[in-house]
């Protein structure tokens, strides 16, 4: 394998990693076979490192005393990849899962006739993380699992902890107005959270607390294959969309998550301490009830 191929190997499979699917794959060749796949090799090209060719002596040579045979035997030099920036593939953007996730998990290994009761019973009585030091319960989801419509937010706070059901407190409590002012009721929607477990003091879960829970919501927003995913606050959207930049940048803007339309927006939790904001989040529901076919309501939910 040239040096160039090896390095955008390599690149490929940091991408891979980055992305968090290694939990998805039972095999570490497959990632392996993702990314030699997407090698652009010229045609005739050797993907085998070459031996080097035998040196051809000169007259100096031999009066040192060297042949062709002790010069072809020189061991090739290794190849150590440099220490730069990895190589983002083509067509990479501000959100790679969205730009790039499809195929990636198209060749990935997936699970058969997964339900929410094998992921459900594949989370079990999770220890995965410290988050499970303190909870009282794991909050897994609510709704409909054959909803056209997602909610997604950041943990479980102190209410949820205690009944074992995302969004009842007073966020959630907003969050069960907002679905009803948009003409549906709680029933009718999916609502689960990134991680599981509540975070301390309903602090912000942190990057490896997300890495290890966020493959049960992606195996769940898969069961779902819903119209329309909605991402309320920065971690939620930070997280499809594997960006660090704040959500006032993308809010009420249509993005894509792995072919589903994805429309960030605040969580309910902030707009109970900046009401004003209320006037924007119901701006963006109202281009999801548009896309899902709702009729129109000037109705908003009090804050």
């Amino acid at each position: 394998m040239s040096e160039t191929s090896r390095e955008r190997m390599e690149s490929w499979l940091r991408y891979a990693d980055d992305l968090g699917l290694s939990p998805f794959f039972r095999d570490r060749a497959i990632v392996a076979a993702v990314a030699v796949a997407t090698i652009d090799v010229p045609s005739g090209a050797v993907i085998s490192e070459p031996m080097p060719k035998p040196k051809q002596t000169s007259s100096s040579d031999s009066a040192r005393g060297l042949s062709s045979a002790s010069a072809a035997s020189v061991a090739p030099k290794a190849i150590v990849p440099p220490a730069k920036a990895p190589f983002v593939p083509a067509g990479a953007t501000l959100f790679p899962i969205a730009a790039a996730g499809p195929s990636l998990f198209e060749a990935a290994e997936r699970i058969e006739n997964d339900s929410m009761e094998r992921i459900r019973g594949d989370i079990g009585d999770c220890t995965r993380c410290k988050l499970h030091e303190q909870r009282h319960h794991i909050v897994f989801a609510d709704g409909d699992p054959k909803a056209e419509l997602v909610f997604i937010g950041e943990g479980p706070g102190h209410d949820e902890d205690m009944q074992g059901v995302p969004f009842v407190g007073r966020a959630g409590k907003l969050l069960t107005q907002m679905i009803e002012a948009m003409g549906l009721k709680r029933g009718d929607v999916y609502i689960c959270n990134v991680v599981k477990c509540r975070p301390p003091e309903n602090r912000t879960p942190e990057k490896e607390e997300v890495a290890t829970c966020s493959p049960f919501l992606m195996r769940q927003l898969d069961v779902v294959r819903p119209k329309v995913i909605v991402a309320l606050g920065s971690c939620a959207a930070q997280t499809l969309l594997q960006t660090t930049q704040g959500i006032s940048r993308f809010r009420g803007e249509w993005l894509e998550f792995r072919g589903t339309k994805l429309m960030a927006t605040y969580h309910p939790a902030y707009l109970l301490r900046n009401p004003a904001a209320k006037s924007e989040v119901w701006k963006d529901l109202q281009k999801v009830m548009a896309v899902l076919g709702l009729p129109p309501r000037k109705s908003a939910p009090p804050a």
